[in-house]
């Protein structure tokens, strides 16, 4: 079975629109290019063994748009020739072409779809950006890890990627992290198991702490 490693440029907020560049995404977002000032080589190792790996692309089709119009013109830079040479697989309900070499087409159940090339023979997939993908994904318990490269910056507005579903709420356990002395924070994590609860109180609850507790209980708070 192949492992699905999750990988995102975000902001402290939870922003992970157009990082690359003012003109990546023309749907009104103010701060495309956001992660460009904070670049330099202290992430270097964690980037390059993230991206270095044996791997296929797994893309939502609008990231696969972005990425089929830049990379195959700057296959000079490393991570563009592995990016053009990797089989992409892109979750799409649109017939819009994929001509980008090694493209193909996930049509249907996102979940259904990507189960069905996870139970596969392969490499070992990544997901780039495509923030559509993990509300669907992370309920499901498709994606094995991870990454997250989060940068000292707040956007205020635009695409975040985390689902807000019930049945995404599980513990994750960090297996790499690295720090950049401009604040940038590079964190992986393994999938783990339910999410684990306590409590700091020291004391049975007084007669206002219960009183509050009821009023929460009745929607009255």
């Amino acid at each position: 079975m192949r492992e699905i490693t999750g990988s995102l440029f975000q902001s402290l907020d939870g922003v992970i629109q157009a990082p690359g560049g003012p003109e990546e995404d023309q749907t009104g977002f103010r701060h495309g290019g956001w992660t460009f000032p904070y670049f330099d080589e202290s992430l270097d190792g964690p980037m390059s063994r993230l991206l270095g790996s044996d791997y296929e692309l797994l893309l939502g089709r609008r990231t696969y748009e972005i990425f089929a119009a830049y990379w195959p013109h700057n296959g000079d830079q490393p991570i563009g020739a592995t990016f053009n040479a990797v089989r992409k697989h892109v979750v799409t309900s649109s017939d819009r072409s994929l001509d980008w070499n090694n493209s193909q087409r996930l049509v249907g159940d996102p979940v259904a779809e990507v189960t069905r090339l996870k139970d596969s023979d392969g490499p070992d997939l990544l997901i780039q950006g495509s923030s559509l993908l993990y509300p669907a994904l992370l309920p499901a318990g498709l994606i094995d890890r991870i990454v997250l490269i989060t940068f000292p910056v707040m956007l205020g507005r635009g695409k975040r990627w985390y689902a807000d579903d019930p049945a995404a709420a599980r513990s994750w356990t960090l297996i790499e992290q690295a720090h950049a002395p401009n604040g940038v924070h590079f964190a992986s994590f393994a999938r783990g198991g339910a999410v684990r609860t306590g409590s700091f109180a020291t004391k049975p609850p007084s007669a206002e702490e219960r009183a509050l507790r009821q009023r929460q209980a009745e929607g009255r708070w």
